[in-house]
């Protein structure tokens, strides 16, 4: 058979057609490996592709079966990403990017849809260590375990932190005290009395690493820290590797998750909040927190600060609208006394100012905006103000007067002293939980009440973030007023902080935290909630549930798919309810190394 001669000029055409394809082909793709490897549009891509791969579990009926099969102990949950391993859930900046940056909205909590929410385990990093252990872990801790340069080379020459071998090392500085925060307290003390029992919680507001709280343990206050995710990053991740109470948040248009007149200080050094923007909203808030009698120290920025004379006018005019007594202005440090009554206010003031009417409930504090109105502090007679109260430690076990505002508060109150001592008693003595031993250092009580948990762990070196449920009852007032810390948040969300933070986590009642308390309905998942515990809890961290013997069964089926090893046991012999504890440790497991 021939073969067909086509004419050249087609046959020209025809091959050059052919030429053109293929190299334009190349030509793209040329362009999109550099499209992908050196502009934005790349990091852009790789996220959702990585996004996609997290909420692969993102069609609701595989998510439920997926949900129903954990539940029944018959799968076990997939790992994360590896890049996942600092995943905050509320905190994504992938996410908060998009939102608006008037007064810093972007930068507070903005949480996924339920069914957005992962379905994995979040992985250590390589290289990770079960951390070093307190009080060594205030000055240095393992380097893998957060390998993040960007705040040493930034700060370092400030003293907060620098590399040495394997280990960051803290030398306790700041940007406002870069000789160290020993020093800087000292000098605070000249003028507040930091000793003695009279102050005992405190706010330290954009942190750092948190060393001025760690310090002031020595003291016997105990301070909360709090920073945002910001260009630093890991800041609160550092602090609470280090061991010091932190959490992440942002003060920009809702209320902190505090009660009102929690803290007998507040502590800013150069936390760079415009405390007079907006009306004085920013400096309301903080008298909002501050307890009657407490007092305020700003260092830094605009205290006596080059170019900002009009912003240090400004503070001091809405300081003295609000009746602060000016203490000192020692250098670029200023120190106020808020008054112990309302006997002041309101004055003239340029800021217009007014007091909160009787229907805002200045305790109301999750997801609550923030209002340019005084919060009134007469409504306890003055029975909470710093002088009046107990001093520290006798507060811890004095029925506080807010107890008293509750139907047979002080009974009940009371109650819960002796519940806990026993049943605390009972963890050390027969479950052998080692409260004692310095491997437990950060603790949760996921439901905390009163702080009872907390408060029977006072002679060991602990310290516990008291969390109460935001659709509970307010109890977190009575907790500051004992001399204990806490937040409100809300279960069926993830929690302000980084994945591997808490040693220990306590629950009573974990399945009453995901369903509303009038209807009884359920208003999010179980296994949601065990992989955010799973999320925030070290590897071979401790979980303890107590709660009626068919929700301690579900717990312990699930506690299978989360890779945890549990033992159930009965409770103390004087218990008096039908109930079952679960004790859980998370398994220390990593990612298989990646193949070559």
């Amino acid at each position: 058979m021939g073969h067909v001669n086509l004419p050249t000029s087609k046959r020209n055409v025809r091959q050059w057609r052919l030429l053109d394809l293929v190299s334009l082909a190349f030509f793209l793709a040329v362009l999109l490996f550099l499209v992908l490897v050196f502009t934005p549009l790349g990091d852009s891509l790789a996220a959702s592709g990585r996004q996609a791969l997290v909420l692969s579990t993102a069609d609701p009926r595989q998510r439920h079966r997926l949900l129903a099969l954990v539940e029944a102990g018959q799968q076990l949950l997939d790992a994360c990403p590896a890049d996942a391993v600092d995943h905050m859930p509320c905190e994504d900046p992938r996410r908060n990017s998009q939102l608006s940056r008037e007064m810093n909205f972007y930068r507070e909590r903005h949480c996924p849809l339920p069914q957005e929410t992962p379905l994995c385990l979040i992985a250590p990093p390589d290289g990770y260590r079960v951390p070093v252990q307190w009080p060594e872990s205030l000055h240095k801790i393992w380097f893998k375990n957060m390998p993040y340069n960007k705040i040493a080379e930034r700060k370092g020459h400030q003293g907060w932190m620098k590399q040495e071998g394997p280990y960051w090392i803290f030398p306790g500085g700041g940007t406002m005290f870069p000789d160290g925060a020993v020093q800087y307290i000292e000098k605070l003390g000249q003028y507040i009395p930091l000793s003695g029992g009279v102050l005992r919680t405190a706010l330290d507001m954009g942190c750092g690493v948190a060393s001025f709280g760690g310090y002031m343990l020595k003291e016997d206050l105990l301070t909360l820290s709090f920073a945002p995710r910001d260009s630093h990053k890991a800041q609160i991740q550092f602090a609470l590797e280090r061991g010091i109470p932190a959490f992440v948040a942002m003060l920009g248009t809702r209320r902190l998750p505090f009660p009102a007149h929690a803290f007998d200080l507040i502590h800013c050094s150069r936390c760079l909040i415009p405390f007079t923007a907006y009306n004085g909203t920013y400096f309301i808030e903080v008298d909002r927190l501050l307890r009657p009698g407490g007092y305020l120290v700003i260092s830094g920025p605009p205290v006596q600060w080059a170019k900002q004379d009009k912003e240090w006018a400004d503070l001091q005019s809405v300081a003295q609208s609000l009746c602060y007594e000016l203490i000192v202005v020692d250098g670029t440090v200023a120190i106020w006394k808020k008054p112990s009554s309302d006997s002041c206010f309101p004055n003239q003031n340029e800021f217009g100012l007014d007091v909160c009417s009787d229907s805002d409930d200045p305790n109301h504090a999750w997801y609550h905006n923030l209002k340019n109105c005084v919060t009134k502090v007469s409504s306890l007679n003055g029975k909470h103000a710093v002088g009046s109260m107990p001093n520290w430690p006798e507060r811890l076990s004095k029925p506080p007067q807010r107890v008293s505002l509750m139907k047979n508060g002080i009974d009940v109150f009371e109650a819960d002293i002796r519940r806990w001592t026993r049943r605390v008693a009972y963890y050390k003595q027969t479950l052998d939980i080692k409260f004692g031993n310095s491997a437990i250092r950060n603790v949760m009580d996921m439901n905390a009440v009163f702080g009872g948990f907390a408060a029977a762990l006072l002679s060991h070196p602990v310290w516990v973030m008291n969390v109460v449920p935001s659709q509970k009852p307010s109890t977190l007032g009575v907790i500051y007023d004992r001399g204990l810390i806490g937040v409100y948040h809300d279960w069926c969300e993830p929690f302000s902080t980084y994945p591997r933070t808490y040693d220990l986590i306590h629950v009573v009642g974990i399945e009453s935290l995901t369903k509303d308390s009038s209807s009884g309905k359920r208003r999010c998942h179980l296994v949601d909630l065990m992989v955010e515990i799973d999320r925030i809890l070290r590897p071979e961290g401790t979980v303890l549930v107590r709660d009626i013997p068919e929700v301690v069964d579900k717990v312990a089926r699930v506690a299978r798919g989360v890779r945890w090893k549990a033992v159930v046991h009965d409770p103390e012999p004087e218990s008096n309810g039908r109930e079952k504890i679960l004790v859980a440790t998370k398994t220390f497991w990593t990612l298989p190394s990646p193949s070559h």
